[in-house]
């Protein structure tokens, strides 16, 4: 499946900015409610991910509330990921990258460890350190949050995006304190945003055979709306492509888009394709490209109010991120130094890729790659030496286009009325 480039794309606009393109019967609905900027709803949604309706004209809707949004801009940045252990006290079924404390894989990072890596991640330029990792019953509240201390206070510039409300969740349980005074005390400790992992699938119809004892999705939701209250920019996700049907995910999104609507505190969404290697759901057949490419346009079409989705090239593999830029998404994620989780459970894709390549692959599908930090900044580049960087202005984005933000229903908030708090 070839991206549309932007002679295609023009070549299908009408004055107005509208399509001019044939429809298919089911579409047309939803095309005049796209056009209009209004919401969908439920049904839609279902609708969008019925097998009849063509995958291209799914797409090219998604492309338009894309270009909406973003232009014709990807983005990308210069990250690395820390997971500092991999034993953890749950054992959900989807997952490849945990461990028992006497399995052999079991590891747990030292602090020498710890600061080595960002230190490294400093030395290449990374503006962000992304971590996650497992819930080590042998390690204490004080162990997570010192280690965002270390670093913090090692390397004050290096954003650090850490923890999953999974893991906040477990650190309430290690502490007996709130979620606000954790989080809180990860903010003092000097972390700058939340991941968006650990949402998985809401609807307990999912959740409760995939990770039946993890946060349910109240408390997730929860934990991210007091993280938007304290000024926090976080991430939300779906896990896809394993026991979930097309309902599990339109319910899903809706839930997202819900909180959203409150907060405005959810800066990119990021549909996960799920791997079955060494899972106990080994026998799923992994998620085609096909599906790959009709979530992504389905997520953007439905998070009506959420600013950025992004096509995670380590889970839906090089080509396939790159051709999502034409199915809605405007950002690859970055360079992703030390992944582990999604390469345990079987991801072939590198473990990193050059910022040449990024570009390169941006440049490819027509569009303008912009380098950008973790709360959607653009980063300036020395040209003399790449490694040093300075932050711009903040990425402007269509939330304050009528057409998205009065008629949607949703609330238009964003970095001019929220709190960004950077350490």
């Amino acid at each position: 499946m070839v991206p549309l480039t932007l002679a295609t794309w023009l070549s299908k606009q009408h004055p107005n900015g509208f399509f001019v393109m044939n429809i298919h019967p089911k579409l047309r609905s939803i095309r005049d409610k796209v056009e209009a900027g209004q919401r969908l709803n439920l049904q839609d949604g279902l609708l969008l991910y019925d097998p009849d309706v063509p995958l291209n004209e799914v797409g090219e809707l998604a492309n338009l509330v894309r270009e909406r949004w973003n232009g014709n801009a990807a983005y990308y940045n210069l990250n690395t990921h820390l997971n500092p252990t991999n034993v953890c006290v749950y054992r959900c079924t989807f997952c490849a990258f945990r461990s028992d404390l006497r399995d052999p894989k079991g590891y747990a990072m030292t602090d020498e460890q710890i600061l080595a890596r960002g230190q490294e991640a400093v030395d290449h330029g990374c503006t962000e350190m992304h971590i996650v990792g497992g819930l080590h019953h042998q390690k204490g509240y004080d162990w997570y949050l010192n280690m965002v201390r270390l670093l913090h206070n090692a390397f004050p510039r290096l954003h650090l995006k850490a923890w999953t409300a999974v893991e906040i969740n477990w650190f309430e349980f290690l502490a007996k304190k709130s979620v606000r005074a954790v989080i809180e005390d990860l903010m003092a400790a000097g972390v700058g945003s939340l991941p968006g992992g650990g949402a998985e699938i809401f609807h307990p119809e999912v959740r409760d055979r995939i990770c039946e004892h993890k946060a349910d999705a109240s408390h997730w939701l929860e934990i991210h709306r007091t993280a938007h209250e304290l000024g926090l920019r976080t991430n939300c996700t779906m896990l896809y492509g394993h026991i979930e049907q097309p309902y599990h995910r339109i319910d899903h999104l809706i839930r997202l888009r819900e909180l959203q609507d409150e907060t405005g505190g959810f800066q990119t969404f990021i549909p996960l394709a799920f791997h079955p290697d060494n899972t106990g759901l080994s026998h799923v057949k992994k998620p085609s490209s096909l599906l790959d490419l009709r979530t992504m346009a389905v997520s953007r079409l439905m998070l009506d109010n959420i600013p950025h989705i992004k096509a995670y090239w380590i889970m839906l593999g090089i080509g396939t991120a790159q051709t999502a830029l034409a199915y809605g998404a405007d950002d690859l994620d970055g360079t992703v130094r030390h992944e582990l989780i999604y390469h345990d459970a079987g991801a072939t894709t590198p473990e990193i890729l050059s910022v040449d390549t990024i570009r390169q692959l941006i440049v490819e599908a027509g569009r303008d790659p912009v380098e950008r930090d973790t709360v959607y900044r653009r980063v300036v580049r020395d040209e003399s030496d790449p490694i040093q960087w300075q932050v711009g202005e903040a990425i402007a984005d269509g939330r304050a286009n009528p057409l998205r933000s009065e008629s949607s229903g949703a609330k238009a908030v964003g970095p001019s009325s929220a709190p960004v708090l950077i350490p």
